[in-house]
């Protein structure tokens, strides 16, 4: 299968997935910002109303961690799956096993650019009006779904060999979701080793604060970090094609066989 029919296909059945599931709905397609949205408003509630963050612009500040961070989960919890998921297909057709994983994420990346024309709008309800910096938004978000790829597709290689695996993805989410900075400025921690720690092992808070640098501060993050992410990004995920192409039919055969 050639490259372009492969990604024809991944945007076809992506695009029939999200059909039918907006057609199962009272609100249809509307659901895509509502249900981040309700997300963002229930942890507002909670660190803001209820323990008093003090943060003026603490809802903005919220959404530019959270939305991205939703970006990361929804793609990764639902791709780690997708294999097992497509079990029956699987036994009948010979298509390239990455072809599950990419679908989940394309579904999950057209309902992220609703709630991102959101994120914007909340930026701009608060006097920050895009500048030339928000290009710098593109390689950033290039960057994050290179990295959520490799993790989906990491993930549901492991998942087809080992279902328990599932439950230690979503602790490993939930790990991410306390230390990526969403609740908190990552700029504050006053443990210089542990904020580069944080900064250096865990993409997501990096990338956090980088949305938070051109959004809300206007400012440029930094560009060689990113850069270096990226490339150890794509090495990876071109590591991981390697291995679903190596071992194509023995996935399939340990999935069916399930």
């Amino acid at each position: 299968m050639r490259l372009r029919q492969f990604f024809e296909l991944v945007d076809v059945q992506a695009r029939m997935s999200l059909k039918a599931e907006a057609s199962k709905l009272y609100l249809s397609y509307l659901w895509w910002v509502l249900e981040p949205v309700l997300y963002v408003l229930v942890f507002y509630f909670v660190f803001d109303v209820v323990l008093a963050s003090g943060k003026a612009d603490f809802l903005l500040f919220l959404m530019c961690g959270k939305i991205p961070f939703l970006w990361f989960s929804k793609s990764v919890n639902s791709g780690s799956n997708s294999l097992v998921q497509n079990k029956g297909l699987m036994g009948q057709l010979d298509v390239p096993k990455t072809l599950f994983p990419y679908v989940t994420l394309q579904e999950v990346l057209y309902k992220q650019w609703a709630v991102f024309l959101v994120l914007f709008a909340m930026v701009m309800y608060y006097d920050n009006m895009p500048t030339l910096n928000w290009l710098w938004l593109v390689p950033l978000m290039v960057t994050q779904y290179v990295f959520i790829a490799f993790c989906t597709l990491l993930g549901a290689w492991l998942v087809s060999y080992v279902r328990d695996v599932r439950m230690l993805i979503h602790m490993g989410t939930m790990f991410m979701l306390f230390t990526s900075g969403i609740f908190w400025d990552i700029n504050q921690v006053q443990n210089e080793a542990l904020k580069q720690a944080l900064l250096t092992w865990n993409p997501l808070a990096f990338m956090i604060d980088a949305y938070r640098s051109v959004l809300m501060q206007n400012q440029m993050y930094d560009l060689r970090h990113l850069g270096v992410l990226a490339g150890v990004m794509a090495a990876g995920l071109v590591l991981v094609h390697g291995l679903y192409h190596g071992q194509s039919k023995r996935i399939a055969a340990r999935i069916v066989a399930s």
